[in-house]
């Protein structure tokens, strides 16, 4: 459920592994951020879409469609075209071709486990640039 703070940031979370899921959601709210929470790719995909979240972190390895997948589509939809995804991965075959997430559309990826600290500062100077874009 989302918080009702409106004047927070809103992050859809989006991570299979229900351990890690909550980890994130606690240090993204510790943060400051209100947070959607989503278990696979097709999940995250329908609420991006109704809740239009000032940033996704997505997973890569995630089921249903992966997190290339994801973004793919994301960017795809005008309605979510704009929303900054940053990717968290521990996945293997992302090492064997980095380039892939940013391919796929990620504004930036953060290796898995990340620092609470890399993960806020990284959202956050994502969203000031898409507020940036959309009133220059």
């Amino acid at each position: 459920m989302v918080s009702q703070v409106p004047d927070r940031p809103l992050v859809l979370l989006v991570e299979d592994d229900r351990a890690g899921r909550m980890l994130y959601a606690d240090w993204l709210g510790d943060a400051g951020f209100r947070v959607e929470q989503a278990h696979n790719g097709l999940q995250a995909l329908e609420r991006a879409i109704d809740i239009l979240p000032d940033a996704i972190l997505t997973d890569l390895n995630i089921p249903g469609i992966d997190g290339y997948e994801l973004t793919r589509r994301l960017r795809a939809d005008a309605r979510t075209a704009a929303i900054p995804i940053v990717a968290v991965t521990g996945y293997a075959p992302f090492a064997q071709d980095p380039s892939r997430a940013d391919r796929a559309g990620c504004d930036a990826v953060l290796p898995k486990p990340c620092d609470p600290a890399d993960l806020e500062s990284t959202i956050k100077a994502l969203i000031a640039d898409a507020k940036n874009r959309r009133t220059a």
